[in-house]
């Protein structure tokens, strides 16, 4: 009986320790979306643009494309086909699950075809969400910054007084 219970614990153990080690592993990437990216995403790989047919991988920073003679190609900007392109009211699906989205180009195209021509998603430089104003780029993020930094000094303080308390209860003691 006792094997069996210890069995039954080293497994739920090795579970949980799994499924902590996976979580751990996933990062909040908030700060580096764009600000046309949309709202409501802790972390973000790629953006799909059903609009242009095109993919923007958010941790590179890096368009994908078609050229003219369906090549795919990178690039830090939009070339020049896509100029009437605006980012910010273009539709934007997250995807998350495939580390070269374009490669299976033709499924994602008929996958979120519906959402061509859709401008109604809210994007990360109007929101007044107070998470995205760590964003450099967020017209808030100066507000952030003085927010942030007051914080720290408070911290800086309250450890500051701490150790104050635990010199003066020292010096009692002696």
């Amino acid at each position: 009986m006792k094997k069996l219970i210890l069995a039954v614990a080293l497994l739920v153990g090795s579970v949980a320790y799994q499924s902590a080690s996976a979580q751990v592993r996933f990062s909040i990437n908030i700060g580096n979306q764009p600000v046309w990216g949309p709202t409501g995403y802790d972390h973000v790989e790629y953006y799909y643009f059903p609009d242009i047919d095109a993919y923007y991988n958010v941790p590179n920073r890096v368009y994908y494309y078609q050229d003219r003679w369906g090549q795919w190609r990178s690039s830090r900007s939009l070339p020049g086909q896509y100029r009437d392109f605006d980012l910010y009211k273009g539709y934007k699906v997250v995807i998350n699950d495939d580390p070269r989205p374009y490669r299976h180009d033709a499924n994602y195209r008929t996958k979120y075809a519906q959402y061509k021509g859709r401008h109604d998603q809210e994007v990360i430089r109007n929101s007044n969400d107070q998470k995205y104003w760590e964003n450099k780029d967020h017209p808030n993020h100066n507000r952030w910054m003085q927010e942030h930094n007051k914080n720290r000094r408070n911290d800086h303080n309250d450890h500051r007084d701490n150790r104050d308390n635990r010199d003066n209860n020292n010096n009692r003691h002696n």
